[in-house]
């Protein structure tokens, strides 16, 4: 099992990184959230000067921010700084548009956006269009080191909803969960994934997966479903069990023994009192980050497990076995409170045991 972690992309992430690095953590995932964070560029690029193993991507970036040409740039940039341990992580947007008050990115607008990438960091020339117009585009310096697209980029496609999970299986090096711990959930989403890659001719086996979630041990016979564990778990809780629920329309394709809960968060963000142009400033500040009280009711101890590692020592590493057999290769943490005193207790209580 690979042992990644998630941060906010902060230009002043990089000590926490090389700490991540130190204490065994292999891939340091940086949110592309620009109402929330530093531009994950400019942080990627301090971590990648900082480290020196530690495999580094955004987790995730989208087609909406950026055009492809600019985004395959951006992360050939940081490839030349951390050559062969840089990965292109990529989704629809959730949380960057969201912010915005905007929708995510259509799946053909991923899709092509991929494509395009793909095709200049393997150093082809290939088309490019905005509306009507269509060029073709190619790296015209790739020689001058201000790039590297000798060392191979992976792209890896963060989905939750079944179509997402099928193009990722169509065209992804790597698929990112968000919150599949539970096994109904690992299948759910590696089902989809399955039927992506064989529609395409692929091999499901090759496609990397890896899950981020949050982490909490727990003391022996304390309940999940209390203060102080909602808040050091819930927002993740509340922010993932919601993207599971808007991105399956149809509840029914959700796992059954979860599929009711799961539904109940489909409107855990929404505050329709306010006005259309301002509700996005009110329902995501602080996001993923404090828990709200009107979540104390969704957030139950079933909820808790099924899309986190929270317990014990033991109970943690039970599920993370679990996960490994089901599929999963890479669990990547992210930390709701602080994320050097979470790097430092999952590396002692998780990471050295499960070696």
């Amino acid at each position: 099992m690979d042992y990644g972690f998630v941060f906010f992309g902060s230009v002043q992430i990089h000590p926490v990184v090389t700490l991540a690095e130190k204490r065994g953590f292999t891939h340091a995932w940086l949110y592309d959230s620009q109402m929330l964070a530093s531009d994950v560029y400019a942080a990627l690029a301090l971590c990648a000067v900082n480290t020196k193993t530690i495999f580094l991507g955004p987790g995730v970036t989208n087609p909406a921010s950026r055009i492809a040409p600019l985004t395959a740039c951006s992360i050939a940039s940081i490839n030349a700084l951390a050559p062969g341990r840089t990965i292109l992580g990529i989704g629809t947007g959730n949380t960057a548009r969201r912010t915005l008050g905007m929708p995510a990115a259509r799946l053909d607008v991923l899709r092509e956006h991929v494509r395009v990438c793909r095709d200049l960091l393997e150093g082809k020339t290939t088309a490019y269009q905005e509306g009507d117009r269509r060029r073709m585009v190619k790296f015209l310096n790739p020689k001058s080191g201000a790039i590297n697209i000798k060392k191979k980029v992976p792209i890896y496609v963060s989905a939750s909803g079944p179509k997402t999970l099928e193009l990722a299986g169509e065209i992804a090096d790597g698929v990112i969960l968000f919150g599949a711990v539970s096994p109904s959930l690992i299948d759910f989403c590696l089902n989809h994934v399955r039927i992506g890659a064989e529609r395409a001719g692929r091999d499901p086996r090759k496609i990397y997966t890896l899950c981020m979630t949050t982490f909490h041990l727990t003391k022996p016979g304390e309940k999940l479903q209390t203060p102080r564990v909602q808040k050091a778990v819930g927002p993740f809780v509340t922010s993932s069990s919601n993207i599971f629920a808007l991105s399956c329309p149809n509840p029914m394709d959700l796992p059954a023994d979860l599929r009711e809960d799961l539904v109940a968060f489909k409107t855990a963000y929404r505050v329709p009192e306010e006005s259309i142009e301002t509700r996005h400033l009110t329902l995501y500040s602080d996001y993923l980050q404090g828990f709200k009280k009107e979540h104390e009711a969704l957030v139950t101890e079933k909820m808790i497990r099924a899309t986190t590692l929270t317990g014990t020592r033991e109970e943690v590493m039970d599920a993370i076995q679990a996960m490994k057999k089901a599929g999963i290769k890479q669990v990547a943490i992210q930390a709701v409170t602080d994320p050097q005193e979470t790097i430092e207790s999952f590396a002692k209580e998780i990471i050295r045991r499960m070696k």
